[in-house]
């Protein structure tokens, strides 16, 4: 079967040959399907494959894997470090708790020596104070008895003068010492 003449804008019948159809749907489609032209493109397609593979493989790939490596490193290195730190920190947390441990013993230690110095000073006080008073009451107890001793023989001798001194006021006449005597001894 035949297909018709092409017809162009100016209704004008055109024939063409198969080879010339081809190229004209060949030139007018998409370049990609035009057979002719494959081995150029597949040619240009090995060559830019070449050089991208050369560069990403000895330019890029090793920088790439150089970053990356560092960065591995500085990760690592980084987490070591930090290890470390915790560690060392521990180890002071743990000799901090036991200084302060030791400084709180030694602390009750004084506490308690001092309460019992302390309590050993007020009883010596206490005792002496105690000592110190008693001698103090001691002595007062016999100023006290030597004044009264020396009043009652003061009080028999007032007892005496004021007896007389009433009798003699009542009665007129002045008592004997021996009277007088005999009424203090009596009424006492």
């Amino acid at each position: 079967m035949v297909a018709p003449a092409p017809t162009d804008i100016h209704g004008e019948t055109h024939a063409t040959t198969t080879a010339e159809g081809h190229g004209e749907a060949a030139s007018g489609g998409l370049p990609q399907f035009d057979t002719t032209v494959w081995f150029g493109q597949i040619v240009w397609l090995l060559i830019l494959f070449a050089i991208l593979y050369l560069l990403i493989s000895k330019v890029f790939a090793p920088r790439l894997r150089r970053v990356m490596d560092e960065r591995t490193a500085t990760i690592s290195g980084a987490v070591a470090s930090a290890r470390q730190v915790q560690a060392e920190a521990a180890g002071q947390a743990e000799a901090a708790k036991a200084e302060v441990a030791a400084a709180r013993a030694s602390s009750r230690a004084t506490a308690a020596a001092a309460a019992a110095r302390i309590g050993e000073e007020a009883a010596a006080r206490k005792a002496a104070d105690e000592a110190a008073v008693s001698a103090r009451i001691a002595e007062a107890e016999a100023a006290i008895g030597q004044t009264r001793d020396a009043a009652m023989t003061k009080v028999a001798a007032i007892a005496g003068d004021t007896t007389a001194a009433m009798v003699e006021r009542l009665t007129g006449r002045a008592p004997t010492a021996a009277e007088v005597d005999a009424a203090v001894k009596g009424a006492a």
